[in-house]
């Protein structure tokens, strides 16, 4: 089960995680929804208090290659 957090951003809405899948859920405000996997938590804790989270999304989730999917 992922809950979901909003954040400040000009992209993304919200974003969440789930231990025991070890995925990281990002919704965007256009209304897209992204599921990355075998992201360690401390990245999810660091996108969450990230001063720019579509910056920090880009630089360490998306550039880093972790597999996603998109489901919404």
């Amino acid at each position: 089960m992922m809950d979901y957090v909003n954040v400040k951003s000009s992209t993304v809405a919200a974003v969440g995680y789930d231990e025991t899948a070890g995925a990281l859920g990002v919704q965007f405000l256009n209304g897209s929804e992204y599921h990355y996997f075998a992201v360690p938590r401390a990245l999810f804790d660091g996108l969450r208090s990230a001063s720019s989270v579509g910056r920090y999304l880009n630089k360490f989730i998306k550039d880093a290659g972790y597999r996603v999917k998109r489901v919404r």
